[in-house]
């Protein structure tokens, strides 16, 4: 009687949900006895294989677990992946930040070669850092109309040409400086520290003029050639950047850079004599009076290598004593940091080199030069013939043109350059334009 009711209940039910209510009870059923089985304790469950299939992994061996090793080597590589990322943004934004600083490039001495050394300083500082602002201060000569060729710089401020006169030589400048390896003794010390300290005096009346300040301060020379950019690295804030090399004794004084601060010690060169005195310091060149004017105020340094050198009409033999000058062909793949340099078929190189700079002082006119980046001239005569041709070759198609181009000048074109230029210029300080290119432009070759 009971069977037959449950038949009877069974068939009455519509077919259509019984669809619908058996699926959902199976799988139910289903996960209930597989979950029971694990695959250590019961291996060869048959719920196993319905239970990979429907998992997407029928009858597939389970992936062993990473090892130690392996994990290390993807967490390594994840966080150098990660190093480099933060490394590159770290330095995207201290780019950023430097080309959105206020920079005062401070360009001295005289313009004896600056035919060639003048289109490279405006390529590779002033062009690389179009917010900087140019301040030259230069003695006036026959070969100061060279420096028309600064009517292509980004922006100036500032422009002093002056005529030298003889400086009183104190009796503590005396007692401080030596005029020993001085080509021009202690005078040519002071003067050479007037120009330095003259342009940090141009640099502040600016700023105070317009109210503001300078974030940093790069001093170079008008006879600095560079074949390869000033870097945003070369930037460090807290520390006074100098050369490595060509120290003799004490610091490389011919390139720095720092922020205000720091700067305003480095380039103090006459006013801290006085200092120096005081704090007993007696016969120094130029080099250590530098060293010892960063490291009395305290100043921090760091030596980075740069890609300049010294453009030099000077004579020096070879092969160098071991406190002689090395001289290095402008063709050098440098950084040179420096280094005296003239444009010249190398007569030195690779083991030559070796040999040369091991003889060397290294603390005094020794200069890096390891992985062929130095080539050395012959330097105890005058520039070889066909110098010109060399240079050209060297600095390439566009420094070239500009030397000839300077070196052609008429009067009338030298004028109004200039004349462009002091439209351009803020504060000029300069003979008239007229003079400085009638001297010049009409004077014989050099």
């Amino acid at each position: 009687m009971m069977a037959k009711y449950f038949t009877k209940w069974f068939s009455d039910l519509d077919s259509r949900l019984l669809l619908l209510v058996i699926p959902p009870l199976f799988f139910i059923v289903f996960f209930s006895l597989s979950s029971s089985y694990s695959p250590t304790n019961f291996p060869l469950s048959p719920f196993a294989p319905i239970r990979s299939f429907l998992r997407g992994r029928a009858f597939q061996f389970q992936q062993p677990p990473l090892n130690i090793t392996t994990l290390n080597t993807l967490n390594s590589t994840t966080s150098e992946s990660n190093r480099n990322g933060t490394d590159e943004s770290l330095k995207k934004r201290k780019d950023d930040d430097l080309h959105r600083s206020r920079i005062a490039v401070c360009l001295v001495g005289g313009a004896r070669r600056f035919e060639l050394t003048g289109p490279s300083i405006v390529d590779k500082i002033l062009n690389q850092y179009p917010n900087s602002d140019l301040f030259l201060h230069s003695p006036m000569d026959p070969n100061a109309f060279k420096f028309s060729l600064l009517k292509a710089a980004p922006r100036i401020a500032s422009v002093r040409i002056f005529h030298p006169k003889p400086m009183l030589e104190t009796e503590f400048q005396l007692r401080v400086l030596t005029a020993h390896n001085s080509p021009n003794g202690i005078q040519g010390l002071l003067q050479y520290f007037h120009l330095v300290e003259g342009c940090l005096t141009m640099i502040q009346a600016y700023q105070k003029q317009n109210n503001f300040s300078y974030d940093w301060i790069v001093r170079t020379r008008v006879d600095g050639y560079w074949n390869a950019p000033l870097q945003p690295k070369h930037f460090v804030r807290g520390q006074y950047l100098v050369p490595p090399g060509s120290s003799f004794g004490g610091f490389n004084d011919r390139f720095g850079v720092g922020d205000l601060n720091s700067s305003i010690v480095a380039l103090s060169r006459l006013s801290l004599i006085s200092k120096l005195d005081a704090d007993g310091f007696r016969q120094l060149n130029s080099e250590t009076a530098f060293k010892a004017q960063l490291t009395t105020q305290r100043v921090p340094y760091v030596t980075k290598r740069l890609p300049f050198c010294i453009v030099t009409d000077r004579q020096y033999g070879f092969p160098p004593s071991r406190f002689g000058v090395p001289v290095a062909s402008l063709s050098s793949p440098g950084p040179l940091s420096g280094a005296k340099c003239r444009p010249c078929r190398p007569v030195c190189q690779g083991p030559c080199v070796a040999d040369v700079m091991h003889s060397l002082q290294r603390g005094w006119s020794w200069t890096p030069w390891a992985n062929g980046t130095l080539q050395l001239c012959d330097a105890h005569d005058a520039w070889e013939k066909g110098w010109e041709t060399t240079f050209d070759r060297v600095a390439g198609q566009k420094f070239a043109a500009e030397r000839k181009r300077v070196l052609g000048l008429t009067v009338k074109q030298c004028i109004d350059d200039f004349n462009q230029m002091k439209n351009r210029t803020a504060n000029w300080e300069a003979p008239p334009v007229d003079e400085i290119c009638s001297i010049g432009v009409l004077a014989p070759p050099h």
